[in-house]
């Protein structure tokens, strides 16, 4: 609105619609603090104290208009205990094509569908019969080439926890919310890696009613894409029988819709596992679904059912994950290095080099021919390895060394490990730096001649401490120590040869502090209450 002082017309900018504070993409728990989500109104101050980074750091509305607010959230590391910091700040658009105001009403509101009745059922029918529409008026003029511009595009270019649209809602990934029984309302959010199980109550005679067992409520909308829209493929579909043996069918192009045969309930939908494929600028070109089917006996009220997603960029190989967020017991210890000119620790993306590794025992026990052999660090495990090196006199110091030190520790020993089974290389926090020592034994040679230091043992220590809530706590390492033991070997008199026993071994250390009691000890008062202190009362 244009707004007259001292003579002169000043135009204000236009009071903001979207309360950017209130605004949290990555708040997907409900009533439960989002790991690493500094704009959950669930977390606390304890919480935030124990978040590593911010997911979402910038909160904005529409990106177009000239002049808005914006939320900034940032971690304050360097207190203790670690804050958040929240701001508010006023955001200008450098571009001088950008909207001053929002002044199209009815893009701001919902407006109630017309609805269909005999007189005006013939009209809606040619309007929206077809496989597409336009909703705007007659009268605007659209510029097909603005229309396939890149710019035109960037609003099916999605980000980090923006739900899927699809063309009727959203891609549904059925979750718990209060209780164990499911519930369609929780869309799937852009790469936010997601598995959950719930119970979805059935019944034999109704179950080719019943949408959630049909496959094709899960493929039937195409998600929004660019200029056109992609279709759920069915990637691969597995047949479990009444007592849990599973067979995984050749053909995948025929859809199994949920059937009563025989007092069962066949072709029922028990898991769907869906897997997104996207551009590096955030635009979805594939989507795929996998399906277990089963069958369900008439004495069964209900079943559990079990979902999950996940999001690979095109051009890439994924990087297997340990857990999500802490590690679970038995998967291997992600680890990576740091290279060059790099701010953050990056993950290899081999699945045999991103891991924490030891020597792998064979069954000749010999060292030399063990060299490459290497077993993964599973989370929780302790384990223990070794082989024999059989030293004679005609083998040189160094050389020896250098080969005894590729088999403890392999060609590449990570410098880092990740603190938690789904740590990203980008967040520099989540990452954990291995400590490595050097110790010293006494010789082992009764021969004085020139003395040479060889390892003989690698012990690595991975602490690891409870991390979140009580009720579901999760697996989070904080320290690692690799520890080389190295002794002195002098050299052997000419056709003498020894055996050394070479060891590695890993051992896992929960320090973790107790629980600390919701209630504290009421102090006791040494006085005498009087004889009528409960009166009336007995």
């Amino acid at each position: 609105p244009a707004d007259t002082r001292d003579g002169a017309r000043v135009r204000s900018a236009p009071a903001p619609i979207t309360d950017v504070a209130r605004l949290c993409v990555c708040d997907l728990l409900v009533a439960q603090c989002d790991v690493n989500c500094c704009c959950d109104p669930d977390c606390s101050a304890e919480d935030f104290s124990l978040f590593t980074t911010c997911s979402v750091p910038v909160v904005t509305g529409d990106s177009q208009l000239c002049s808005q607010k914006a939320a900034v959230y940032s971690l304050d590391v360097e207190a203790n205990p670690p804050e958040r910091i929240f701001k508010l700040i006023d955001q200008v658009n450098p571009s001088i094509f950008c909207i001053h105001s929002t002044n199209y009403k009815q893009a701001l509101y919902l407006k109630s569908p017309e609805i269909p009745t005999p007189e005006n059922f013939d009209q809606l029918l040619e309007k929206f019969g077809g496989a597409s529409f336009r909703a705007e008026p007659d009268s605007w003029d659209l510029d097909t080439d603005a229309q396939n511009s890149p710019e035109a595009n960037e609003t099916s270019r999605y980000e980090y926890g923006v739900p899927v649209q699809t063309e009727d809602a959203f891609l549904r990934l059925p979750s718990p919310v209060v209780t164990s029984w499911c519930s369609d309302a929780n869309p799937a959010g852009f790469l936010v890696n997601q598995a959950t199980k719930c119970i979805r109550s059935v019944s034999v005679e109704k179950c080719d009613s019943i949408q959630a067992l049909s496959m094709l409520f899960f493929i039937n909308s195409s998600i929004l894409a660019s200029v056109f829209q992609v279709n759920i493929t069915v990637q691969s579909i597995v047949v479990q029988s009444v007592n849990g043996m599973r067979t995984s069918l050749s053909s995948s192009d025929v859809l199994r819709l949920p059937m009563v045969l025989d007092d069962l309930c066949i072709n029922a939908v028990l898991g769907v596992n869906y897997h997104i494929t996207h551009t590096d600028t955030g635009e979805i070109i594939e989507a795929a679904a996998a399906f277990v089917l089963g069958a369900i006996s008439k004495e069964e009220l209900s079943i559990e059912q079990s979902f999950e997603i996940s999001f690979t960029q095109e051009n890439t190989q994924p990087v297997p994950l340990s857990g999500n967020p802490g590690y679970v017991v038995g998967l291997p210890v992600r680890a990576g290095f740091q290279p060059q000119g790099y701010p953050s620790p990056a993950a290899f993306l081999s699945n045999k080099h991103s891991q924490l590794t030891i020597l792998q025992s064979t069954s000749t026990q010999d060292c030399l021919a063990a060299q490459g052999a290497r077993a993964p660090v599973l989370f929780g495990y302790n384990m223990i390895s070794g082989c024999k090196l059989r030293i004679t006199a005609a083998m040189k110091c160094q050389p020896l060394a250098q080969t005894l030190l590729d088999v403890l520790k392999g060609q590449s020993f990570p410098e880092y490990v990740a603190s938690f089974g789904n740590s990203q290389a980008q967040d520099v926090l989540d990452w954990v730096l291995i400590t490595q020592l050097h110790i010293s034994e006494q010789m082992i040679s009764h021969t004085l001649q020139s003395p040479c230091q060889i390892p003989v043992s690698l012990g690595i220590e991975v602490k690891w401490t409870k991390y979140g809530s009580l009720v579901n706590p999760q697996a989070r390492i904080v320290n690692v120590t690799a520890t080389i033991t190295t002794t002195t070997l002098k050299q052997l008199p000419s056709g003498r040869e020894r055996i050394i026993p070479i060891t590695s071994s890993v051992v896992f250390t929960d320090i973790s502090a107790p629980a600390e009691p919701s209630y504290k000890a009421w102090p006791t008062i040494d006085i005498k209450l009087p004889f009528d202190f409960f009166y009336p009362f007995v």
